[in-house]
């Protein structure tokens, strides 16, 4: 198999080779997350099972039975159904001065500025981040928000355990389960390719990410998954394209 390295020449090379393909570099078509979620749900609708633990769901009440999942604490929020940026937008959206700052244009009716997310969804490119679809899945709520802006790591000594599912959270960091590792990985590849500048992966969680890439292979899921999103969003993920032959080249 191709290191990550490898697959960056390669797809650099294919830009330049074939440019009349017309790639866009990120989502061009989804404007707001409010519209992505909408998206979300029809794009899953046959595949109704969530991130990091395999629950199925209808609606958007989470089935925690069919995956084992023990509530932490919270069990209202871990019966409901939400959508998990795999990159967390606040980890991409500090890299906005928007977020981090605020700009003249984020005043609240009484006046007052703010900064945050909110600011920074004045910002079109972060819009357009928050709403990509290769980074959106459905999540049980209780676990989205344990997450919440943690790094994705190898979790070691105390975490937060729940039941038969065997995503761990501790020291600020979060582990998925095994079968999503693969997932995780390329979804930060991507962000990184496709967002650049943004500081989505470090050199540090690059290492982890190809190992994790390398491990758990695409599935049938996976695949099938970024050929819908492609379609919708505009744009095609390259990273998914090294590793499904059955994707075909996007044109405009």
């Amino acid at each position: 198999m191709r290191s990550l390295l490898q697959d960056r020449f390669f797809i650099l090379a294919f830009f330049v080779l074939f440019p009349a393909l017309g790639f866009a570099l990120g989502n061009e078509r989804i404007r707001n997350f409010k519209q992505a979620k909408q998206i979300a749900r029809s794009l899953h609708r046959d595949h109704a099972v969530t991130i990091y633990c395999p629950c199925r769901y209808e609606g958007h009440t989470i089935d925690l039975s069919s995956c084992g999942y023990q509530v932490h604490k919270d069990e209202k929020r871990a019966n409901r159904l939400e959508w998990e940026h795999v990159v967390a937008a606040e980890n991409f959206g500090r890299s906005f001065v928007e977020w981090r700052e605020g700009v003249p244009q984020c005043v609240s009716k009484s006046g007052k500025h703010f900064k945050g997310r909110k600011c920074a969804e004045t910002n079109d490119e972060f819009n357009r981040m928050e709403a990509d679809l290769y980074n959106l899945w459905p999540v049980v709520g209780e676990l989205n928000g344990l997450r919440s802006n943690f790094q994705m790591a190898m979790v070691s000594g105390d975490s937060i355990s729940f039941g038969k599912c065997l995503a761990k959270v501790g020291g600020r960091q979060f582990e998925p389960m095994d079968q999503d590792k693969g997932v995780v990985a390329r979804t930060h590849l991507y962000f990184d390719l496709n967002y650049p500048g943004r500081g989505v992966v470090s050199e540090k969680n690059r290492k982890l990410f190809e190992v994790w890439d390398r491990q758990y292979p695409v599935t049938d899921w996976e695949c099938e998954r970024g050929r819908r999103i492609a379609e919708i969003q505009g744009n095609a993920n390259q990273i998914l394209q090294i590793r499904c032959p059955v994707l075909p080249a996007l044109k405009k």
